[in-house]
């Protein structure tokens, strides 16, 4: 393990970490998966990398990174909410290798920098049902 994987607590700590090649992962965390890639459930392949979503902002996105790593968390926190293991949110840099079956980045030689508490979690619900239009459809 990386003598700089810490917890940050705050989407503030986390916009300072975010830079492009940063990507979050829902998994049981990083000693987990150093020896695996991820499954695609539905077809049971094996797939060349982690599966992972983009912490990065879009060129377009002008509202604030914490906005923007609300949703892009609270997309995924089912994975650690819902699960009966102890899957956790970390975030990590690597090298896309490929796309999974959702279009989501498939990362491999990764390196994991910092879980991400569950005060970080519910920060993010908080700001995004504040903030966001939740469930309405886009065009």
């Amino acid at each position: 393990m990386d003598d700089d994987f810490v917890e940050l607590h705050t989407l503030a700590e986390l916009a300072q970490r975010v830079d492009p090649g940063v990507y979050v992962r829902f998994s049981k965390g990083p000693e987990d998966d150093r020896d695996r890639r991820s499954e695609d459930y539905e077809s049971g392949l094996e797939l060349p990398g982690l599966s992972v979503n983009p912490l990065h902002p879009e060129p377009w996105w002008t509202r604030p990174i914490e906005e923007w790593l609300a949703r892009q968390l609270c997309d995924y926190v089912h994975l650690v909410e819902d699960a009966d293991d102890e899957r956790q949110a970390w975030i990590l840099e690597g090298e896309v290798v490929a796309r999974g079956p959702d279009n989501e980045p498939l990362v491999a030689d990764y390196r994991p920098l910092a879980r991400l508490s569950a005060t970080l979690l519910a920060e993010a619900k908080a700001l995004y049902a504040e903030r966001f239009s939740v469930a309405e459809d886009s065009t």
